[in-house]
């Protein structure tokens, strides 16, 4: 279909600010360092709370310190003395109380004729005492009696920038909203009614004008009804993508299960219920017409690889090829080690390329898959390649994707023109986010673990107990055990008063001896890192001092023993990441979280979330309810949307809300053709949400 341009119903919000009350070139530019550029801009930017503007009748109704409206009689000036230093009073009465009007650096005659002797007025400001006498510096509002309507019982309260002032703001707004039109209802009806939500210009009219303090809260009526427009904006836009997306052929992989059933045999387990449920969804998404985009997410050891090699199989059934990535070579290798006994058990090929591979070797590689001899390659980025080509590609999955950028995913895609694509990630992140940041894909959830998981003991101990915290390691390393000690910084800061890898490396070898303690941080070279990892996977060496490179890492099934140091500078899910890495062998494990003296409140309720639960998927919950959206996953590779109203944190609820009546009205109406489809595309102008709108006219 065409594409169509922004309705003309918009037009008056999207013009230039210039042309709004009180608003010149200046103003505009003050503005523009907000990111308000157009009157939708600026009605969009809601207040951050509420001034109580209803007049009281006598100052004694009221305990200072607090805003209040009077009615007052002008008793008399008293300007500062002759050199002008001082404050300039007035003095005022509400036939009971006396109190002064203070005015700092103020001009007599301006004085005189705003608040003239013997004249009533209606005053409001912050009443203060003074040395034991109420006073009012410098009130927000003086008008005459008979304007006592002009002025809001309520008063919204916006955020500023240089050169902005409330009363630029309120006017400009004021100004604004007199171009909001009535827009055609984009919402569900049904969802509408059965919300209370008002109608878009009704609830943006409400927003700015409030009548209790109460309607700035995050889940007044009018603010939810804006908050999940963005909502509904942002998931029609994922919606689009994710039509689209299952309109490309994909090709039908569809296997006879008999590889698999032989890998089930062999296992001395039965797999999860939830590892079932989520073989089972990606192995029907194979075997669909459509390309597969799927998210499985799953907790620190859940299980995620048993899932992958299903999925591999599938794809090997059908006649095609697999290919899973990983971010590190070592990591790769390791996956091929899990990977490669249980490929063997159902007679199939699997084979590891990585940077590692050079000349003859990497060029029979390279041959045997063409050739479609290796069914299953594990690999780093060396996949990437241009001289990489499959005989068959049916399954390409990306481990760990926080590692992983988009384009290596989409790159890693091009490798088999119509592959179905998995991405696996082993951070648990809260279904908010999960549904704002991955709501294109579907998703599987690992939130079990499986029986012969060794469940993992977490202790709070302070640093000053140090030494025996060594003691038990040396004690334990003597028994035949094996320990990660993690640093947070590689050398010492000054910003941080942070033990560096470096310096606890020579301390600890220091007390259990030579070549027990190896050394591994981020800026060792990759040859050095892998010598480090590989010694330790060993057993060579018996106690590893790291920094968080370990985080996504290798499995040490020996490694019983986790101290991280200075616990209170991680965040959550890199410590939860990093307990992880041991309880993989038969052992009882313990995780030993350090933490410093004089920790703030906020601090002491993550360590102990920590403490108290091995739930991944709760620790995210917690971690968004104590940090916030953008921090938990880290803003800059986030990919989550910024929101003008909408709060994931507040709004998470909505969110799913938006997502369902997305999918529900693309199905209904996939061209946005009938009456709400084309008030959903007035909405999509309005948020522009320029990529849906790009969708929709791609058609």
């Amino acid at each position: 279909m065409a594409a169509q341009g922004r309705p003309e119903v918009l037009f008056g919000l999207f013009s230039r600010l210039e042309g709004l009350s009180g608003i010149g070139p200046k103003a505009a530019q003050a503005l523009g360092h907000l990111h308000i550029e157009t009157p939708k801009d600026l009605i969009y930017t809601l207040p951050v709370g509420v001034v109580d503007r209803r007049p009281v009748t006598r100052l004694a109704e009221i305990t200072p310190p607090r805003i209040a409206t009077l009615e007052v009689e002008v008793i008399r000036h008293r300007p500062p003395p002759s050199r002008g230093r001082g404050p300039y009073r007035v003095t005022v009465t509400d036939s009971q109380t006396a109190f002064d009007l203070v005015f700092f650096h103020a001009r007599a005659p301006y004085l005189e004729k705003l608040l003239p002797i013997g004249a009533r007025r209606l005053i409001s400001g912050k009443v203060e005492l003074f040395d034991g006498i109420a006073q009012i510096v410098h009130p927000d509002h003086i008008l005459p009696v008979e304007e006592a309507e002009t002025l809001p019982k309520f008063e919204a309260i916006y955020p500023l920038g240089q050169g902005l002032t409330q009363k630029i703001m309120a006017r400009a707004i004021a100004d604004a909203l007199q171009a909001v039109p009535d827009l055609p209802e984009w919402i569900d009806p049904a969802l509408k009614a059965r919300e209370g939500w008002p109608d878009w210009a009704n609830a943006m009219r409400a927003q700015h004008h409030m009548q209790s303090a109460s309607e700035a809260a995050p889940n007044a009526k009018p603010r939810l009804r804006l908050a999940y427009d963005e909502l509904f904006a942002h998931q029609l836009t994922l919606a689009l993508a994710r039509a689209r997306a299952k309109r490309r052929k994909g090709r039908i992989s569809q296997g006879d299960g008999a590889l698999r059933a032989k890998v089930l045999q062999s296992l001395p387990y039965s797999p999860t219920g939830a590892q079932t449920r989520a073989i089972a969804e990606i192995v029907a998404d194979m075997a669909a017409p459509e390309r597969m985009s799927r998210l499985l997410q799953g907790d620190v050891g859940a299980g995620k690889t048993l899932v992958a090699l299903m999925a591999l199989l599938a794809a090997v059934e059908a006649g095609g090829q697999g290919v899973m990535m990983a971010p590190t070579s070592i990591l790769a290798q390791q996956h091929a080690a899990n990977l490669r006994p249980l490929a063997e058990a159902a007679g199939v090929v699997l084979e590891v390329l990585t940077g590692a591979d050079k000349g003859r070797e990497r060029a029979a590689k390279l041959a045997a898959l063409a050739r479609g001899d290796i069914a299953i390659l594990v690999g780093t980025h060396a996949v990437f390649q241009e001289d990489v080509e499959f005989a068959d590609l049916r399954l390409a999955i990306v481990d760990e994707q926080h590692r992983f950028g988009v384009r290596e995913r989409l790159r890693l895609g091009e490798k088999g023109a119509l592959a179905d694509m998995l991405v696996m990630t082993a951070t648990p992140i809260p279904r908010t986010l999960s549904l704002a940041q991955y709501g294109d894909m579907d998703l599987s959830i690992l939130d079990e673990k499986p029986a012969n998981r060794q469940k993992i003991t977490t202790a709070l101990v302070s640093e000053a107990r140090m030494d025996e915290v060594v003691a038990h390691l040396q004690k334990a390393v003597a028994e035949g055990q094996q320990a990660y000690w993690i640093c947070p910084l590689v050398e010492e800061s000054e910003v941080y008063e942070a033990t560096a890898a470096e310096e606890r490396f020579k301390s600890l070898r220091a007390r259990l001896g030579e070549g027990v303690v190896g050394l591994v941080h981020g800026q060792m070279s990759s040859p050095e890192k892998d010598a480090a990892m590989t010694e330790f996977n060993e057993n060579r060496t018996k106690v590893l001092v790291a920094t968080t490179v370990v985080e996504v890492g290798v499995d040490v099934p020996n490694a019983s023993i986790m101290v991280i140091e200075q616990a209170d500078l991680f965040g959550m899910a890199q410590l939860h990441q990093l307990r992880g890495r041991v309880g993989r062998g038969s052992r009882a494990s313990t995780c030993v979280l350090l933490y410093r003296n004089g920790l703030t409140e906020t601090a002491k309720r993550r360590l102990h979330v920590l403490r108290d639960t091995d739930d991944g998927f709760v620790i995210a919950e917690e971690d968004l309810a104590i940090r916030g959206a953008g921090d938990v996953i880290g803003t800059a590779q986030s990919g989550l949307p910024r929101f003008r109203v909408a709060d994931l944190e507040q709004h998470g609820g909505l969110m799913a809300m938006a997502q369902s009546d997305a999918r529900a009205l693309l199905a209904l109406d996939p061209s946005l053709e009938g009456p709400r489809g084309q008030a959903a595309r007035t909405l999509l102008w309005l948020l522009e949400q320029d990529k849906a709108i790009r969708l929709i006219s791609a058609g």
